[in-house]
């Protein structure tokens, strides 16, 4: 029995690339139902300087692209979005999250076996939504509504459990030469930058599988 193709999505919780990327993985997955896998998602900071209790959205987005800047990349995202079945609704996002404790939650979903649900319900969220993925209350909501303990999860995140590793293993994606995300890696060694189409993503898958 042939291992399963282990594929390591390196992605930030605030990104619509990833939930975009995320999409075209899943079209591509369908495609290929003989070639088992093994999907596991990893932490990155699209903007570190973002405080521990987040910002205002529209303070960030005039500081990150312009008065015209976020309009422009925004509309792009939107029409990637539609494609893939995604309905962004960025109008309703009032904060830009910190991130890091949306990643200790996953790398929590990883153990107990619900991590793609957990990063599907954080991205419904947040460009669904608009809810502030930076708050302990909504990610614990978010870990229920994927089958795990909500008061277990926001008791966790009131403490430092796991920062220091989520933290190295952002710090080792940038020593690596990431620099935006989504970034896909299969078996460990090759890289797939970008929310790349699915075909794309489903011939990578294949050259894995056969190269064992």
């Amino acid at each position: 029995m042939a291992e399963p193709v282990s594929i390591h999505i390196v992605s930030d919780t605030m990104c619509p690339w990833c939930y975009v990327g995320k999409r075209r993985l899943e079209k591509a997955l369908a495609s290929l139902p003989e070639i088992a896998v093994s999907v596991h998602w990893r932490p990155y900071l699209l903007d570190g300087t973002i405080p521990a209790d987040g910002m205002d959205r529209q303070t960030y987005l005039q500081r990150k692209f312009g008065a015209q800047g976020a309009a422009d990349v925004y509309s792009r995202i939107r029409a990637a979005g539609e494609e893939e079945g995604i309905h962004f609704a960025f109008e309703k996002i009032l904060r830009s999250p910190n991130t890091v404790n949306s990643h200790r939650l996953l790398h929590w979903a990883e153990e107990a076996g619900v991590q793609d649900a957990v990063a599907e319900r954080l991205f419904q969220l947040y460009f669904i939504e608009g809810g502030d993925i930076g708050s302990s209350e909504i990610l614990a909501a978010a870990a229920e509504d994927s089958g795990m303990d909500r008061n277990a999860v926001y008791n966790r995140l009131q403490t430092d459990d796991d920062r220091s590793s989520i933290l190295r293993q952002i710090a080792e994606a940038n020593d690596i030469g990431i620099e935006g995300v989504p970034c896909f890696i299969f078996n460990g060694g090759t890289y797939l930058p970008g929310a790349q189409p699915a075909p794309i993503l489903a011939l990578a898958v294949q050259n894995a599988s056969a190269a064992g």
